[in-house]
This record gives C-alpha cells, structure tokens and sequence, in this order.
C-alpha cells in the first residue's frame, strides 16, 4: 500500500511521554508535507494544546480536535462544532457526581476549560495550564463541547445510561474518561475532510495507541499501533510499531517513503 494521506494522534503517539516531539519524528513530518502528502492530526486535545517544540501542527496539516467534536476543513473553510447540549451535559455532570461524589469533572467550551473546584491537572495530562474554577450553577449551565472525569471508578455505569446519548471514552489506562456528543469521532472527521481532497479511508494509513483510536483503525486501509499502546489496539491493527519514546512513527514513515 502507498498512503494517500496520513492520520496522526497525538499523546502516545507523535509526542513522547514528557509531551515533546523528537527531531527525528519532526523531520519525517516535514518530508511528507514537502512531498505534498495530506496530513491530519487527530486529537483528543483542545486548541490551545497543539503546539510543541515550537512546532504548530496546523502549519503541517488539518487538525482535528475532541476526538472529532471540532475541526476546521481547510478546503470548504468550515468550522465543524458539535457540543453536548444542555440540560443533557447537566444530567450527565449531576449522574457522575450522584454516584461518586469524590470525582473530579471538568468540562470544555469551545477551547476554555472549567471545573468547580481547583484541579491540578500538570502530572497526570502534562499542561501548564489548569481548569478555570467557576460556581457550580454556572457550570452546568453551558453545552459542553467535552465532559472530563477523573478519579471514576464506575465508568461502566455511566456507560450503561448514556451510551446511546454520547460517546463515551476510557483512556490513559483508565485514569480519564472522555465523554462527547454521539457520533462525534476522529473517524467521521478525517472521512469528512479526505471526502473533500477525494481520497478514500481504505487509502489512508494512521497512527495511534489508545480505546480512542479504535474507530480509526477500523475505518482505514492501514493502521499501525504504537509499541506503547493499549493491547486492544494493538490485537487490531495491521502492524505494531516502535514507542512514542523511541520514534516508533518516523520508522514506519521511513519505510513507505
């Protein structure tokens, strides 16, 4: 197979553990958009956590936002946005408190981050910038363009009430759940966006390592899993690669190109 274009996650995969990009993965990068390849970076990540080593990876390629809840298409310049509405975003936030109300929840609205209480986020999601606290009545009062929850032990039963209202993610080996407006995935945008430059999924080789890569791995013609990533992942795609901390991405693109 020779790719027509290439998808990308981001943490676990492209970054390395301490959130950085190698210069041998950069320069692998760089080739292929000097080669006039499409790139496409899809993340569970909101804007403002897209940019390292000085390197903006809209600048390279589209990228795709919330696990498919927002992206911008470069060729129709469309913004696509899809939130949870309120009051189901507030049922969801009541229900994880009502079964555990030691969890931590946070929300994101279209690129600003809030919780109700202070929340220090810099080990576990290696940021520098943490939740803006608000009340808890304005904080259910937005529609939610991403649900965060923390310290969860009963994903399994927000999973069995709202499966068919939201999609719902458990990654970093469980330590976070993701929950966003059904439908919403890196799948359907990267399908959206390549419809656009008419190239197909079967054509399309993609990188990831977590639950939240599952869908693209089904969807596209070639999928490589991090040596990293989770076992489920990995029993899916067509071939496993090197670590995120060892260029495992730069060494299959050397390959095909």
């Amino acid at each position: 197979m020779q790719p027509k274009a290439i998808v990308f996650d981001l943490d676990g995969t492209l970054l390395t553990s301490e959130k950085t990009i190698t210069e041998r993965t950069k320069q692998a990068l760089e080739k292929m958009k000097a080669n006039e390849i499409p790139l496409l970076f899809a993340t569970a990540r909101p804007p403002r956590f897209t940019v390292f080593n000085d390197i903006d990876f809209a600048s390279l390629g589209s990228l795709i936002f919330y696990n498919g809840a927002l992206f911008h298409c470069p060729y129709t310049k469309e913004t696509k946005l899809v939130s949870i509405a309120n009051p189901l975003a507030k049922a969801i936030i009541q229900f994880i408190l009502s079964v555990d109300e030691q969890a931590n929840v946070s929300i994101e609205v279209q690129d600003k981050w809030y919780s109700p209480k202070p929340l220090d986020y810099r080990t576990l999601m290696k940021v520098e910038q943490n939740p803006t606290v608000i009340d808890y009545s304005t904080f259910t009062s937005f529609d939610c363009t991403k649900i965060l929850v923390t310290d969860f032990r009963y994903a399994d039963k927000l999973h069995e009430k709202y499966r068919d209202l939201v999609t719902i993610h458990v990654t970093d080996s469980g330590q976070l759940v993701q929950i966003m407006a059904r439908h919403c995935s890196k799948e359907t945008a990267v399908e959206y966006l390549l419809t656009k430059q008419k190239i197909s999924l079967e054509d399309t080789l993609c990188f990831g390592d977590d639950y939240n890569d599952v869908g693209l791995f089904q969807s596209c013609g070639y999928s490589v899993a991090m040596g990293n990533a989770m076992m489920e992942v990995k029993e899916i795609a067509t071939e496993v690669t090197d670590t995120n901390d060892y260029d495992g991405v730069a060494k299959v693109l050397e390959r095909f190109f």
